[in-house]
């Protein structure tokens, strides 16, 4: 029987320390701050995130600039989307653990009128307010890779994570990566 040869052994090493490190690559610490970043969760530093200006589904106007000082979850999603109708309920629950001044939910619903959010929202029995990307402006500028997308923006505005796709916000290792991004942005 013929061994593989040199060049076949190292493609597989080589392909094995790659898959392995594509396995852990999202349960990372964050070097900058030391927290470990939850799984789904990624390190996201793209700088000053792009403001914009939207009406909610009230029709009152939200400038993200205005929400500094503070770390927001800006969330990205549509009511056709499954996973996001599946996440919303978790979303309700992170929005009722966090009350304070500290961390603000921004959803952004895109593309859709009025009624089919609000009527969506109702359907799945949560109190969170949205604002209304009518036209896809916000949602082309800021190019989630897919709904429905995350990001985590600091109190000074930066953009620092990103979680695409849907995820149970609820439990607690999300929670309490949230909890200590907020307790280090108040020392």
């Amino acid at each position: 029987m013929k061994t593989p040869s040199k060049f076949f052994r190292t493609l597989i090493l080589a392909l094995t320390i790659c898959m392995t490190g594509f396995s852990f690559a999202d349960e990372t610490s964050d070097i900058t701050s030391g927290i470990k970043v939850p799984f789904g969760i990624r390190h996201y530093d793209i700088g000053i995130a792009q403001n914009f200006t939207s009406n909610d589904i009230d029709g009152e106007e939200f400038e993200l600039e205005d929400a500094r000082g503070r770390w927001i979850f800006l969330h990205f999603w549509a009511s056709w989307c499954g996973p996001c109708k599946e996440e919303m309920p978790a979303i309700q629950q992170l929005a009722d653990a966090f009350t304070g001044d500290s961390f603000q939910i921004v959803m952004i619903n895109t593309a859709e009128d009025e009624d089919t959010v609000f009527e969506f929202l109702a359907s799945i029995g949560v109190e969170l307010n949205s604002l209304m990307d009518v036209d896809g402006q916000v949602t082309e500028a800021w190019k989630p890779r897919g709904l429905p997308t995350t990001f985590l923006i600091n109190p000074a505005g930066e953009v620092k994570y990103q979680a695409i796709g849907g995820r149970d916000w609820s439990k607690p290792e999300y929670i309490g990566f949230i909890e200590k991004l907020i307790s280090l942005s108040e020392k």
